[in-house]
């Protein structure tokens, strides 16, 4: 069984570098190993990933969202930061922290959901999961770029 499992990280690591190797990764494809690795590392009951998934698609669909919103009304404007006003500016400084603490909040109600659905433990191990994902594919992409 441990033989398995390493060769499943194995796998998404080999893959992963696959995708960062491109000019533009893959979304689905980078979303398709989280999900793999996220799989393997909580090793959730059927019952539990019957109910862990939609919730934490949900809370997926939702932060993306939200980032692709941020983007388009804070981060393009501040890239033009030489044409705002002063006023402009602080403006923007507000709707900043507005996003900022839409996102504490976002987090916040996933997590709560989240730790109804599965026990704290797993819930803490996901945390831990999803960053060192995020630390794995950054890891090969900087390899790749090497």
């Amino acid at each position: 069984m441990n033989n398995i499992k390493i060769l499943i990280v194995c796998a998404l690591m080999l893959t992963a570098s696959q995708f960062y190797g491109q000019h533009k990764p893959d979304k689905d494809k980078i979303k398709s190993l989280k999900v793999a690795f996220i799989t393997e590392r909580l090793a959730l009951t059927s019952k539990q990933a019957q109910t862990f998934w939609p919730v934490y698609n949900e809370y997926e669909e939702k932060r993306e969202a939200m980032r692709e919103r941020e983007h388009t009304q804070i981060r393009e404007k501040i890239q033009n930061l030489e044409n705002l006003s002063e006023k402009e500016a602080a403006e923007l400084i507000k709707h900043y922290l507005r996003f900022e603490e839409e996102e504490e909040e976002l987090d916040k109600n996933f997590i709560e959901s989240i730790a109804k659905v599965i026990p704290a433990k797993k819930t803490l191990l996901l945390l831990r999961s999803e960053y060192e994902f995020k630390k794995q594919l950054l890891k090969q992409y900087r390899h790749n770029k090497g």
